[in-house]
């Protein structure tokens, strides 16, 4: 019981961070990303904020389907 709460914690945090990692790269690569959240227009907060969550949706989606693979 304990372990498959665990693995499917352990898969929503690494997903969560690997997602957000790759979303906030995307982002400064692309330039709507600044050093600064604050000299950010609205727009490009929005951007990265959708680039973050699609990006962790999509690392979760392949985390989950991995480890039911395995």
């Amino acid at each position: 019981m304990y372990e498959t709460l665990f693995a499917v914690l352990m898969v929503i945090a690494l997903g969560l961070i690997a997602g957000s990692a790759l979303g906030l790269i995307i982002g400064f690569l692309a330039g709507t990303q600044m050093r600064e959240w604050s000299k950010m227009d609205l727009r490009a907060k929005k951007i990265n904020a959708a680039l973050v969550a699609i990006c962790s949706l999509a690392f979760i989606a392949v985390l989950a389907w991995y480890s039911l693979l395995r």
